[in-house]
């Protein structure tokens, strides 16, 4: 079973330029069939063109809830400029036809709850609160049960990106007791995407050695496994995802496969 992960980077490209090449990046990474594709930085307007979908950061204008139409309208002019200025984002799965989904959950992974009392522990100043609080960010799960009868919890993340850390870290824990809640006795556990934690980092020692998940990648994106066998992770080439002189995303596909 290949599982993917990706974060779109809201469609745009490297160098950043006008156009997004967000129905590019998806028909690439679809084009093999990975039986679980997961998504991040997916604009607020295509999250229901996939099999799951959520919500994390709302359209706005300004503190202005906007429909997610309106909001791409506003981005269309120069993608690169306005990102996910006005068009929001969230988190999407799309699950290949070997598999069905028996349930769907959703978390955030930011709440005003959490982080008040994580800043407390962390002793956070207040311009890093601030910022934690800019932008709410989700972890989202998916039951599937295979052809073959075996079960499986595919978790999709994108965490806090932050100079400090310890903000991405506190929400990777929170994400991985959410995917492990979720799942039944004998299911598989799949934790995947952008967790903006570097490889190395204590946090994945935790995971390996604590919860028994698989070892993660090279850089901040991921899809760790639990429960079963599973291929060292691979990152694609810069060459799979150019397009003339531009990168799609500033990210590369990383993916796995469970046996």
């Amino acid at each position: 079973m290949l599982v993917r992960s990706w974060n779109l980077f809201h469609g745009n490209t490297v160098p950043a330029g006008r156009h997004a090449y967000l129905d590019e990046m998806v028909s690439l990474a679809t084009a093999d069939d990975p039986d679980v594709l997961c998504l991040q930085e997916v604009p607020a307007w295509a999250l229901d063109r996939f099999t799951v979908g959520d919500l994390a950061a709302r359209p706005s204008l300004g503190p202005l809830p906007i429909p997610a139409a309106v909001g791409r309208l506003l981005t269309a002019p120069n993608h690169g400029l306005f990102r996910s200025l006005f068009a929001g984002q969230g988190n999407a799965m799309q699950i290949g036809p070997r598999l069905r989904v028996l349930r769907h959950d959703v978390e955030v992974l930011n709440p005003r709850s959490f982080r008040s009392a994580q800043s407390a522990s962390l002793g956070l100043d207040t311009v890093m609160r601030l910022a934690w609080a800019k932008e709410r960010r989700v972890v989202q799960a998916a039951r599937l049960r295979h052809d073959d009868g075996r079960t499986i919890v595919v978790a999709n993340m994108h965490c806090t990106s932050s100079r400090d850390s310890r903000i991405p870290t506190v929400e990777i824990e929170r994400a991985a007791r959410f995917a492990l809640a979720c799942a039944e006795q004998d299911d598989i556990v799949v934790l995947a995407g952008d967790f903006n934690v570097v490889a190395g980092a204590a946090v994945y020692r935790e995971l390996t050695e604590t919860y028994a998940f698989s070892h993660p990648g090279p850089w901040i994106d991921h899809v760790l496994v639990r429960g079963a066998d599973v291929s060292e992770p691979r990152v694609w080439d810069d060459g799979r995802r150019a397009r003339g002189p531009v990168l799609m995303s500033d990210h590369a596909p990383i993916e796995v496969d469970v046996r």
